[in-house]
């Protein structure tokens, strides 16, 4: 027997027992939704238009009304889905982790 394994039968109820279509099920069901958290995150981001601050402060830009209603812009609503999607995928991660050190 290798570590692994050992480690597994440590973690993993036996098939045997009643506990493990539950164990599988809640570890199935965690798994998919951090995918689709990270799927998520990774098509906000993607979405985001680039920020280009660092340039225009070279040739010196004015304050534009756009700047100045940052906070209402598609740009801002895109940061904070993204915020939340990763916040999310960070819950699911830990809620994982407990599941395997409890169970």
């Amino acid at each position: 027997m290798n570590l692994n394994s050992i480690i597994m039968q440590l973690l993993v109820p036996l098939e045997s027992d009643a506990s493990y279509g539950a164990f599988l099920g809640v570890c199935l069901g965690l798994i998919i939704a951090m995918g689709v958290a990270a799927i998520a995150a990774i098509v906000l981001v993607m979405l985001t238009p680039a920020n280009s601050e660092g340039i225009d402060a070279l040739g010196g830009s004015s304050e534009t009304f756009y700047g100045k209603n940052k906070g209402k812009s598609t740009e801002s609503k895109l940061k904070l889905g993204t915020i939340i999607c990763l916040a999310i995928l960070a819950v699911f991660a830990i809620a994982f982790s407990i599941v395997l050190l409890v169970w």
